[in-house]
């Protein structure tokens, strides 16, 4: 009787670390899937960003001649 409970807690702890596993692989997906679209949407957007810091330097170095 007893080695049957332990038999099935030992079995219960197996699942457990396999479903821990499990989720650690899809977590790290989850993070590559979102790593990827930050990416392309920097990539994307990376001369429009280029572009409104440079008027804001220009600006301001034109604000710092005139005074």
């Amino acid at each position: 009787m007893i080695n049957k409970v332990i038999i099935r807690a030992k079995s219960a702890l197996r699942r457990l670390k396999s479903k821990k596993g499990q989720t650690l692989v899809e977590y790290a997906l989850i993070l590559a899937f979102i790593s990827v679209v930050a990416i392309s949407v920097l990539i994307a957007l990376g001369n429009q960003v280029k572009s409104v810091f440079t008027t804001i330097s220009s600006q301001l170095s034109a604000a710092q001649t005139s005074h």
